[in-house]
């Protein structure tokens, strides 16, 4: 067995997420374009932060540059049910995915049923919480899909952002368990429905054994991660147990599903990877330098090429960190960065800010990793990218406060 070089595996690994793609050779962003990507990556990460866009609507734009984030909500969210193919789910954490998976969730839709969160046990133990269930399925069965706002609370203050009423407890509780689902969202907070108000009337709904839905997901990870290691196999779904997703994996590769391949990563010494089987032309012909990475774009922090375990050190010799939630004395990059890729590598990042009733998008630090120069190719393609993103947010100024080098800053002005 022959070693792959880490180009290759940087190759696929980006393939795979459809980051390889030179800007501007993109295919047109239509509904169907948008609903392939998200297929294509097994699912999008949603995450309430909004220096910029919307994390998911940014993990589209970094595969198709500018689309209209409305095409998107509309195939999660149409008000037909039957014209959807997209919706909101658990999986590495909240996220969009393809109502054609549907089905692989409802095992661990039934495990939340008969095993609640400690969360929802101790609200439902509290006096007057029993009912809260059957009353807010039969208020949404009456009124239609509503918000957490919607039910009254006249309970103590409450303390901070995870500090739920009560209501909102059990409609998370019931959206776990698959007795309601997302309908819609207004000013991002979420509006729950009845399965049945929501669930397209095409979606097959046979639920799998939990065996049979652990295997779905752990092939839709690899084959979407590219090329990884084992152990990160199990990265891709909410709450696999490791421990339980190893003699899986095994299986899997003694079946054939996945094979094993020795592969050179960033620490310069070679690795047990696993690749997808249908994967493995493609590592061929990244090895052969047919396939190759040529995109210039930005990721969001949230991005599902970040969600193995140390990928982003081991592939790319890069720390991706997301600094929003630590104290401004703490942070060394910024509250919100977004890594710069270039062809295939991460040389960079920046931590932006859209100011949106001045148009203007401020980027507060932007840094070239160590070694890495600001030459003509790597500012010409990061300028581009800039265009476009700054078109995707409907800016129309750029304003750059610190730049490490400061010549990194000097030239992307210049070229823009």
């Amino acid at each position: 067995m022959h070693s792959y070089p880490l180009t290759a595996v940087r190759a696929l690994a980006l393939h795979a997420h459809g980051l390889t793609t030179p800007l501007g050779a993109e295919p047109a962003p239509t509904p169907d374009t948008i609903a392939n990507t998200v297929t294509q990556l097994g699912c999008v990460q949603i995450d309430t932060l909004q220096m910029v866009h919307r994390s998911h609507y940014v993990a589209l734009w970094s595969r198709l540059g500018s689309y209209d984030p409305a095409d998107f909500d509309r195939l999660i969210y149409a008000q037909d049910k039957n014209e959807r193919c997209l919706y909101e789910d658990w999986m590495h954490a909240a996220c969009i995915l393809p109502l054609a998976e549907y089905r692989y969730r409802l095992p661990y839709k039934r495990r939340a049923r008969d095993n609640p969160s400690r969360r929802t046990q101790r609200c439902l133990s509290q006096p007057g919480n029993s009912e809260l269930a059957p009353h807010i399925l039969e208020r949404i069965r009456r009124d239609g899909p509503l918000r957490a706002v919607d039910f009254e609370y006249k309970g103590p203050q409450r303390s901070g952002w995870w500090d739920w009423k009560p209501a909102k407890i059990i409609l998370e509780h019931l959206f776990s368990c698959g007795d309601l689902m997302i309908a819609n969202r207004v000013n991002f907070q979420r509006v729950y429905g009845l399965r049945d108000q929501v669930l397209p009337d095409w979606v097959d709904a046979t639920e799998p054994s939990m065996d049979e839905s652990i295997r779905r997901l752990l092939e839709i990870g690899v084959r979407s991660f590219g090329i990884c290691q084992p152990r990160q196999a199990s990265d891709y779904a909410h709450r696999i147990n490791i421990t339980l997703a190893r003699p899986i994996v095994q299986e899997m590769i003694d079946q054939g599903m996945f094979a094993q391949v020795e592969a050179e990563l960033a620490d310069g010494e070679t690795h047990t990877l696993i690749v997808h089987r249908d994967n493995l032309p493609l590592l061929e012909q990244a090895r052969d330098g047919v396939l190759a990475a040529r995109r210039t774009t930005f990721l969001s922090p949230f991005d599902s090429l970040f969600w193995p375990d140390k990928r982003d050190r081991q592939l790319w010799g890069f720390h991706k960190v997301l600094e929003a939630y630590k104290p401004v004395k703490q942070r060394k990059w910024g509250y919100f960065c977004l890594p710069i890729l270039h062809q295939d590598k991460l040389v960079g990042r920046f931590d932006p800010k859209l100011e949106r009733k001045t148009g203007t998008l401020r980027i507060k630090a932007l840094y070239l990793e160590p070694g890495v120069e600001p030459g003509e190719e790597l500012v010409s393609g990061v300028a581009a990218a800039m265009r476009d993103f700054l078109a995707f947010h409907k800016a129309n100024d750029l304003t750059i406060e610190r730049s490490e080098p400061a010549a990194f800053g000097d030239k992307l002005s210049a070229a823009l």
